[in-house]
């Protein structure tokens, strides 16, 4: 028979086991960028329902992909620093206060410069997760993975939609 005591302790999901440095660094880089990643999230979807001119349809669906890798991001950077042993602060009021993203303008937009809006995003998430990827190289090489894999992506997404337009 199983010692109810035993068997209770046993089956607890154990606490983060990670160093509070390591965990405290990681939180540092991947906080701001999942800020930008869910600011890249909403706009992209007010400029997917906004987007007007020659490329409407291309444009319009490519922009659900992108607010759907950005979530898909954002909720890996944050899962990692919770599975830290940390929480994260991804409220709206939070985000709206720390992002470095521009706002765009409300109401119809060409797709040139919907697509422009969205490429500058992009690149800021890209800043933050360059900075991600160089700060965790020493400190956390699994986190540096996920931070990679994020560049990746959005490169990627990046060059998609500047192949519409003349974007740098």
């Amino acid at each position: 028979m199983t010692d109810s005591k035993t068997a209770s302790k046993s089956t607890k999901a154990p606490m983060s086991g990670a160093d509070p440095e390591v965990a405290s660094g990681v939180s540092q880089f991947f906080t701001p960028l999942v800020h930008e990643l869910t600011v890249l999230a909403i706009n992209g979807k007010q400029a997917h329902w906004n987007v007007r001119g020659r490329d409407f349809l291309e444009v319009h669906e490519f922009l659900d992909t992108v607010v759907d890798h950005a979530q898909e991001w954002a909720d890996l950077a944050a899962e990692r620093v919770v599975a830290l042993g940390l929480p994260i602060d991804a409220r709206l009021a939070t985000i709206a206060s720390e992002t470095e993203a521009a706002n765009p303008k409300a109401g119809f937009k060409q797709s040139d410069d919907t697509i422009a809006d969205v490429v500058a995003q992009i690149d800021v998430a890209t800043a933050r997760v360059n900075a991600a990827i160089e700060g965790l190289e020493e400190l956390d090489p699994a986190s540096q993975d996920v931070a990679i894999a994020i560049r990746q992506g959005l490169d990627k997404d990046r060059w998609f939609l500047a192949a519409h337009v003349s974007v740098k």
